[in-house]
Parts: C-alpha cells; structure tokens; sequence
C-alpha cells in the first residue's frame, strides 16, 4: 500500500498540490502536519510511520518535507529500510524500489558521514591549534587561586564551617567545592608512617 505524509507551514502553504501529486501517483492515504520543518515532534509523521507495514511505500511530495536535516532524513530512511518499508520522494524521483533509488539513498548516506568526518577533523584541528597557542577549552575555574584552594581545603578539614558556609564565603556550588577537594587529594599523596 502506498502511504503518503503531507507537511505545510501553518501561513503560507496549501496542502493539495502535495495531495495531487501524491493521488497521481496512487498513494491511498496519507497524513499531514501543519508546522515548520524544523519541529521535531510531528504528529502526523508519527502517525504515518505506526501505520506503515511491511511490503508498504511511504511516498512524499520533497525530500525535505520528511526530513528536518539530511541526518534525520538518512535516519529515517534507514528506519523504513530495516522496516522492508519503501521510500518514494515524487518530486526528486528517489525510489528505493529500484537499483537507481537505492543507490542514491546510499549516496547520500555515504555524503552525509563524509561531512560529519570533515566536521570532526576541522574541530579537533581547531581544539589542537587552540591548545597550541595556550587557550584550554571548557568554563573558566571559579577558584583560581591555589591559596583559595587551600582555604577551602582548611575550612574544610578544620569543620570550623559548614559546607553552605565554606560555597557562601568562596562563591561556588556544593559540586565545586568537592570537585575540588577531590582534585587536591589526587595531586598530594598521602604519607604514611
């Protein structure tokens, strides 16, 4: 059975070119969602996909009427795929039913780890140029004093103060404090007699 999806914005679209051209081509049913491309939860695409059963074709007007981004369009396609659902894109003539459809959908999804490599490399060349001029990552420290260290360290061993006492007076969490005993307790071994 062929199953269609049909998404507009809510302003300026009308669904029935998209349900014209999915009754051309015999699609039976089909649902709809009303909203912009970029939410993530649609609930007539979840509707489609629960309807769907094997030896089905879920047929759409566009790609991009499917997919917020070519990964969740690649993730969905890979769902129909271990589902033995079919994949009809009218507009772009992808149709995994043949040689051809199958073979760009594996082209894309080839193009699509290509650029999360590309994107991985660059970042960690950037991470790697960053740290070689002296710049480390992350949140800056809130104490960044040894002697603010210590002091939290004293207050702490000395149980003069409370632990909301010692994060008032040094301006840091609960977290940070242990975090940074934990740290001084790694960095000083202790002796034994």
């Amino acid at each position: 059975m062929k199953i269609g999806y049909v998404r507009v914005s809510k302003q300026e679209q009308n669904e029935e070119l998209q349900i014209d051209a999915l009754k051309e081509t015999g699609c039976q049913k089909w649902f709809t969602d009303k909203m912009t491309g970029s939410k993530a939860e649609r609930k007539g695409l979840n509707e489609a996909l629960e309807y769907l059963q094997p030896g089905d074709t879920f047929m759409v007007w566009k790609l991009d009427r499917a997919g917020r981004s070519l990964p969740h369009l690649l993730e969905l396609l890979k769902d129909l795929e271990a589902r033995s659902i079919e994949f009809v894109s009218i507009t772009e003539q992808i149709d995994t039913t043949t040689p051809g459809g199958k073979l760009i959908f594996h082209l894309m999804g080839a193009l699509a780890e290509f650029e999360r490599d590309l994107i991985r490399e660059r970042t960690n060349a950037g991470l790697t140029a960053a740290r070689a001029r002296g710049r480390v990552g992350g949140r800056p420290r809130k104490l960044k004093t040894n002697g603010k260290m210590a002091l939290a360290r004293q207050m702490f061993v000395e149980q003069s103060h409370s632990i909301p006492e010692i994060c008032a007076t040094l301006g840091i969490s609960r977290a940070t404090l242990y975090r940074y005993l934990k740290e001084m307790k790694e960095e000083t071994p202790e002796t034994h007699p």
